[in-house]
């Protein structure tokens, strides 16, 4: 038998950075904003199935012409889109990109 005791393996740079305070809040904030925005993406998107299924004369009236509730339903999906889409890159841009660069540039110099 050998004096030597295992160990378990040695903690990865991504291990180390992954348990720090710094990733665990950015991480944090960026779910507070992801998740609530996804399910309401999901909820409006889920309106407008189930209405289109189930509220098809609400849907087919018209509103002028040709358009009906219903187009205007599905080409605000479109429009929601680019909605998040930028509400999303200005708050990376506004609050999430520089605490990612700074935390970047701590692992990077070697002080995390």
């Amino acid at each position: 038998m050998s004096d030597v005791q295992a160990s378990g393996p040695a903690e990865t740079d991504y291990q180390r950075v992954e348990r720090s305070d710094e990733f665990q809040s950015l991480r944090k904030a960026f779910r507070n904003f992801v998740f609530p925005m996804t399910a309401l993406f999901l909820v409006w998107y889920l309106l407008y199935v189930l209405m289109s299924t189930y509220a098809h004369d609400f849907m087919s009236i018209r509103v002028g012409g040709t358009i009906t509730v219903g187009l205007i339903f599905g080409l605000l999906q479109f429009v929601s889109t680019f909605v998040i889409t930028t509400v999303y890159a200005r708050w990376a841009n506004d609050k999430f990109d520089a605490r990612a660069k700074a935390l970047r540039e701590e692992i990077e110099g070697g002080e995390l």
